[in-house]
């Protein structure tokens, strides 16, 4: 059985990764691909509700993420995760946990994630309801060398699409 391809999405809370991932998955369905979503809020909820916030739960949440997406890819899915990952060394651990691992850094900057706001979580910080908040008072590390820069407050959802389908396509001949 061919291995799958492990499609990793990082970036700060309401830069786009989610909405990214259920639109390239989407389309890869059409291709018949195997494909399996891991959205970070998603999994922690509900399979590990037992991690927090801390930068050591965030280390352990990335680290399962990682373990669970090679284990995907093993049996020749292509898996879309969806996780803010906020260290670079969390990233790399996948990285060497997944054999065949692309990083895609969904890009926006923390205005245009805080105006989107779509779970409400800026609008918590900014009131003092919740600290610890990647990207500002949390640190978020930039990858310094991702496989694809998805620039979603500059792009269309399709235009960041078509990159990642683009990298496929020459990774696998799809």
């Amino acid at each position: 059985m061919p291995t799958g391809q492990v499609l990793w999405f990082t970036g700060l809370s309401g830069s786009g990764k989610t909405t990214l991932c259920q639109s390239v998955g989407a389309s890869l369905r059409e291709t018949d691909l195997p494909v399996q979503l891991l959205d970070s809020d998603m999994v922690r909820r509900d399979l590990w509700n037992d991690l927090g916030y801390s930068e050591q739960d965030r280390i352990e949440h990335n680290r399962r993420l990682g373990y669970l997406a090679g284990l995907l890819s093993q049996h020749g899915i292509t898996v879309l995760v969806a996780a803010i990952s906020p260290l670079r060394s969390i990233r790399e651990q996948a990285r060497r946990t997944c054999p065949r691992f692309c990083e895609v850094f969904v890009d926006a900057p923390l205005s245009v994630c805080e105006q989107r706001d779509p779970k409400g979580l800026y609008r918590r910080f900014r009131s003092g309801m919740i600290s610890n908040f990647t990207g500002i008072d949390a640190p978020y590390e930039r990858p310094v060398s991702p496989e694809i820069v998805c620039q979603t407050a500059l792009e269309s959802i399709m235009e960041s699409t078509e990159k990642v389908l683009h990298f496929l396509k020459l990774q696998r001949g799809l």
